[in-house]
């Protein structure tokens, strides 16, 4: 006995370039996206990724990993505003579960808690929310050393009291040893605008060729159509 197998595809020209203009479309989103984030901190350009498989499946074989280089470090004179010289992402309680992010604007409740923008707290290390043991008069009064610990000037000790470590993990949650942290800077993002208007023009020219055949292949049948019109 013989077994004959293999992969055969045959399929309408039209509805193939739909779905090709359909993936290039999402590409040119995720562009857009990026180049609108380029003044965000702490945003992380998305990189299209592409399967082999795209052309029979469309938009399910199109995918997008995240760009985790660093970004451009500016100065902000806010000692709360925290970020990192190197990859890592600060962990934040939300209603939704442990997120990470790279966007180290922190501040201070009147209790000492140290949250985010959205009033979620920041965690330590040991995964619990950083609380200032003191609730400091000025936020110079905190201090944030380049391994993520966080101390705070205690008045009536004339001391830095300890508040905890800044729970700093890569992608997969696990500690980053050396963050090299940097207080009162903000991290904006790692987008390149020269680099994304540059990816733009191979999707477009990709768009406009699978565009051109679509209105080809519809005339076509427009004819077709008219032509086993009239013969009837």
């Amino acid at each position: 006995m013989q077994i004959n197998g293999g992969v055969r595809f045959c399929e309408n020209g039209m509805r193939a370039s739909i779905r090709a203009m359909h993936v290039q479309s999402e590409i040119l989103g995720m562009i857009n996206e990026n180049v609108a984030g380029f003044d965000k901190v702490g945003f992380q350009r998305r990189e299209p990724v592409v399967s082999s498989m795209t052309e029979y499946i469309g938009v399910h074989g199109l995918s997008s990993t995240v760009d985790d280089q660093v970004g451009r470090i500016m100065n902000s004179q806010n000692p709360l505003d925290i970020t990192m010289a190197n990859k890592g992402y600060f962990q934040i309680q939300t209603p939704q579960g442990v997120q990470l992010t790279r966007d180290g604007r922190f501040k201070l409740d009147k209790n000492g808690n140290l949250l985010n923008l959205e009033d979620n707290p920041v965690l330590s290390d040991a995964g619990i929310p950083i609380k200032l043991p003191v609730v400091p008069d000025n936020p110079t009064q905190v201090i944030v050393n380049t391994k993520g610990k966080v101390s705070v000037y205690d008045k009536n000790t004339n001391q830095l009291v300890t508040a905890g470590n800044l729970g700093i993990v890569d992608a997969n949650g696990m500690a980053v040893l050396n963050p090299d942290v940097k207080q009162g800077y903000n991290e904006y993002s790692n987008v390149s605008i020269q680099n994304e208007f540059m990816a733009v023009k191979p999707v477009v020219r990709n768009f406009e060729a699978n565009r051109q055949i679509f209105l080809i292949e519809s005339t076509n049948l427009q004819k077709v159509i008219s032509q086993l019109g009239s013969v009837s």
